[in-house]
This record gives C-alpha cells, sequence and structure tokens, in this order.
C-alpha cells in the first residue's frame, strides 16, 4: 500500500487560492455533506467545537472518498495531542495562539518523527499508517504533513518574518477575532486599524515565501483578503449558515 499525497499540501505550497468552511457541530454526517458541497478544504475544529479523537476520526473516515481535504485544528499546540490526530490521519493541522518561533519550531518537532522531531514510534497501531500496511510509511510521513500556524495578537504579528523562517513552517493564518479583540477592538474585525494590521501581515507573510490564511464571514472582505494574496480562506460555518437558514424560514412563517 502507497503513501498517500497531501494535495492539499502540495496546493497550499504551489500557490493554489483555495476557500474552505469551518465545521464545528462535530457531526461525521454533517462533515460528509459539507464534503459534497465543493469547498477545497473542511475544517474540523477543536478548539471551539465539541471535538475529541473519536468525533475527529469520525469525520475523517466520513470525508475520505470525496476531494475536499480536511484541516484539524486542535485546541493547543499540545504534542500529545498532536501526535494522536497525526496517528488517527490528519495530514493538515492549523494550530491557534502561536506566538514565537521557538513555539513553531517546537510545533514542527511535534510533527515529525526523531531524528528530526519528537513524533513517538507507534505507527504500527496506526490508522495513519493502514497499521503497518503503508510501505515506508515512517520515512514518507514528515513530508506529507501540512503546518499552518495560526496568528491572532499584535505580539505575534511581529514575530511573523521569525516564524515563517522556521523550517517545516507550511503556512500562517491571522485570526481576526482574537486580534481584533487584543488590538482593542472587540467583535469589530472589520475597523480600519484592524483591517490595516491584517492586510500588512499578509504582505509579510507572503514576502517570507509562506502561504497566507484567514476566515471572514463577509463575503466581500474574503474577496478582499484574496485580492491581497490569500490563499487559504475560510468563508462560512457550519452552524452559523444552518442557525441562519433556520431562523429565516421560521420568520417567514411567523405572524405578522
Amino acid at each position: 500500500m502507497q503513501m498517500p499525497t497531501n494535495d492539499f499540501k502540495q496546493r497550499l505550497l504551489a500557490g493554489e487560492v483555495m476557500t474552505g468552511i469551518w465545521l464545528g457541530l462535530a457531526s461525521p454526517y454533517v462533515a460528509e455533506l459539507a464534503a459534497t458541497a465543493g469547498f477545497d478544504w473542511l475544517l474540523l475544529d477543536g478548539e471551539h467545537a465539541p471535538n475529541d479523537l473519536q468525533s475527529l476520526l469520525g469525520q475523517l473516515q466520513a470525508v475520505a472518498p470525496y476531494d475536499s481535504q480536511p484541516v484539524v485544528r486542535p485546541p493547543y499546540g499540545d504534542p500529545v495531542l498532536i501526535k494522536q490526530y497525526l496517528d488517527i490521519g490528519v495530514q493538515n493541522l492549523l494550530i491557534p495562539m502561536v506566538e514565537s518561533a521557538e513555539q513553531a519550531a517546537a510545533l514542527v518537532a511535534a510533527t515529525r518523527y526523531p531524528p528530526e522531531g519528537i513524533r513517538g514510534m507507534g505507527s504500527m497501531l496506526a490508522r495513519a499508517s493502514r497499521w503497518g500496511q503503508i510501505e515506508n510509511y515512517l520515512e514518507k510521513a514528515d513530508n506529507e504533513v501540512c503546518l499552518i500556524l495560526q496568528v491572532e495578537s499584535p505580539s505575534a504579528l511581529a514575530e511573523i518574518e521569525a516564524i515563517a523562517a522556521v523550517e517545516g513552517v507550511d503556512g500562517i493564518f491571522i485570526g481576526p477575532a482574537d486580534l481584533s479583540a487584543a488590538m482593542g477592538y472587540r467583535c469589530q474585525p472589520g475597523h480600519p486599524e484592524v483591517v490595516h494590521a491584517i492586510e500588512s501581515a499578509i504582505v509579510r507573510i507572503r514576502a517570507a515565501g509562506k502561504a497566507a490564511g484567514i476566515i471572514t464571514l463577509d463575503e466581500q472582505a474574503a474577496r478582499g483578503y484574496l485580492d491581497a494574496g490569500c490563499t487559504f480562506v475560510g468563508v462560512g460555518v457550519d452552524a452559523l449558515l444552518l442557525t441562519d437558514a433556520m431562523r429565516k424560514l421560521a420568520a417567514r412563517f411567523r405572524p405578522s
């Protein structure tokens, strides 16, 4: 059995524009539904959604037959949790709350087998290796991991060049909600000062040779960030799309 090629990573490194959706409902059924919609990628969220290893595994299995590629965000950059995510078959990671090059280097190490990193040597027990059936899995696995780091504070933005320079970092994702709050504009990601900081960060990320990403629920803003150089853009959230559609439907049937 051959090692599956990480098409998402190849497209990201090639600079292709890819849009996706955030999945927070922690449901394999919803994930499979989303995988049929035509998005390039699906973010399975473990930071702000009730996902655990079992629910993530179910979603990975549900979307496996489809072209949409899963990206998984853990609650934080814990090497033990990263090891478990990789073992169940996650190849694309978005790690939140990254503040420094030192932290970035530690996260890279968590995704690599020794001697390059610290990932545990338990591949024979792992879905990722198809339980030992993938030929030369240990020699190939590191190259198929895509690591995107999330910066979401002014101090993190100040370290963009240093973070981007860490070998093994494939992209940098800007978290607009936390960034706007940290800048004193909570719930105002569209504030001119926040937008200026984001646009400046995008330019610096691209100048450093890395892919730049962001999420926004504003379609005009999404197109603006694509024009600014972002190639990894989240344009919706499953829970919000569902509740918005249900509320609008209910409103149409309420007595006037």
